[in-house]
């Protein structure tokens, strides 16, 4: 998923694929991305998701998580509907340009993953100074010293 366009066809047909072809990329883990202030911030949902399972990294503009979960049942317990992912699972996301993704950071708290992506210095707006000079068909100016 590229994080510098949103289109919501494509976001709707990229979920509709997931789930026909039953690839675990997105499916298993719903983000929400937002931006506040000068930063966006990516939660991701992995309810019961150890964090020593939780990787976590960003390369080539590409970040990418990593979960691990496995559902324990008893031995005398049968199965009969299972809908939450078990096993590992992957979600990669392509960094903007403006995203400064050598201090990205991250915290995990009641199973979801709030990852900061700060905006890199040059994407952060600043003020241009704009500079006056003499009109050349407007009458001369003097200036008096005091």
């Amino acid at each position: 998923m590229l994080l510098d366009r949103f289109d919501p066809f494509l976001a709707e047909f990229d979920r509709i694929t997931q789930r026909a072809l039953g690839t675990t990329d997105a499916a298993g883990m719903p983000m929400d991305v937002i931006r506040r202030g000068e930063e966006l911030i990516v939660r991701f949902d992995l309810p019961g998701v150890p964090a020593d399972k939780i990787g976590l990294t960003v390369e080539n503009r590409l970040l990418t998580v990593t979960a691990e979960r496995h559902a324990g049942y008893g031995e005398h317990e049968q199965v009969l509907v299972q809908e939450r992912f078990d096993g590992a699972m992957t979600r990669r996301l392509r960094l903007p340009d403006w995203v400064d993704g050598e201090h990205v950071d991250a915290e995990y708290a009641d199973g979801v993953l709030s990852v900061r992506l700060p905006l890199a210095e040059q994407a952060k707006p600043r003020r241009v100074e704009i500079r006056t000079t003499p009109s050349a068909t407007g009458p001369a100016q003097t200036q008096i010293a005091s």
